[in-house]
């Protein structure tokens, strides 16, 4: 399946501010049943980007915008190929418990096994899976199945309960929260079973029919597992499924702070306004103007930031 990807992302500032200084994570990746035919991105104001590739393997961009500004628009365009692949099974051997004990996944794996940043697991954590009698069964694959389904079962999709940066305890509390909040949960959970677990940043191909809760206009957050004799299995709990062709991996890291699709800071008393449009359509349909920009964070009223304040970050949902 081809697709056409197109990620908007508008600051707005109520004063000018002098300069911003900014990294992205929104190039898909080119590796496995997924391969990037074209890639750009433009900045207004204009500047010039420099790209690395971080110990991760995932495309970095960085760029600095020095001038006085009181908007700063990144538009970036995507065309990726993305090819079906034969299902995982839906168990694994029991003994892939055993083989996930070793030393050489252990070491090989070791960033993806203990807690960081958000995906950590918490006291409330611990409660949920008590409660919802979630524990090792007899193979990691029909555990992670369980789990998967839990998470959707256990939690509302609510795009307005959680923040960017908030702990999983949020949403573990408030039973709501967006893909980023499930999909950290799930890491949190897999990493304290012994299963080498991963956050994935990137996009979907919604499709209402299909159940899917995620928005349509917004990036996407899932869950690889390390299965031995499968390997790198993609898990998405928001929507109960597991990834496949409709998913389009952008990077990977061990939580969201890892891989935001942007991040940065600007100088000036300013309150910022952030608005973000994405959009993903299969590569033979036109795209439609760029008029679905929708404001997900308004400017702070009152008490105006610091010189030196972070540019808002976009919530994955």
């Amino acid at each position: 399946m081809f697709y056409s990807i197109r990620h908007i992302t508008r600051y707005r500032y109520d004063a000018p501010v002098r300069e911003s200084v900014m990294q992205l994570y929104m190039q898909p990746k080119s590796e496995g049943a997924q391969r990037l035919q074209s890639f750009q991105v433009s900045t207004n104001p204009r500047a010039g980007l420099q790209a690395y590739t971080d110990h991760f393997g995932n495309a970095v961009y960085h760029f600095d915008v020095p001038g006085t500004h009181q908007e700063l628009q990144v538009e970036a365009d995507a065309e990726v190929e993305v090819q079906a692949m034969p299902a995982p099974p839906e168990w694994v051997d029991a003994s892939a418990w055993a083989v996930l004990e070793t030393a050489a996944v252990k070491g090989e794996h070791f960033d993806m096994l203990v807690g960081h940043g958000i995906a950590q697991a918490t006291p409330a954590l611990r409660a949920f899976l008590d409660e919802r009698a979630l524990t090792k069964t007899s193979d990691p694959m029909t555990t992670l199945r369980r789990l998967n389904r839990a998470v959707f079962d256990g939690f509302d999709y609510a795009p307005e309960a959680t923040e960017v940066d908030s702990s999983i305890d949020v949403a573990l509390g408030k039973r709501k929260g967006v893909c980023q909040d499930f999909a950290h949960i799930m890491i949190a959970t897999a990493r304290a079973w012994g299963i080498p677990a991963r956050y994935v940043s990137g996009y979907l191909f919604t499709k209402r029919e299909a159940g899917d809760r995620s928005a349509s206009d917004a990036t996407h957050a899932w869950v690889e597992a390390f299965i031995p004799g499968c390997g790198w299995v993609g898990f998405d709990p928001t929507n109960n499924v597991l990834a496949g062709e409709r998913h389009i991996r952008v990077a990977i890291g061990r939580d969201y702070s890892d891989v935001p699709p942007s991040r940065g800071v600007f100088k000036g008393p300013a309150n910022s306004e952030l608005a973000v449009a994405v959009r993903v359509t299969p590569a033979q349909v036109p795209r439609r103007r760029d008029d679905f920009l929708r404001v997900v964070r308004p400017m702070a009223k009152g008490a105006l930031p610091p010189d030196m304040d972070a540019i808002d970050a976009q919530q994955q949902q």
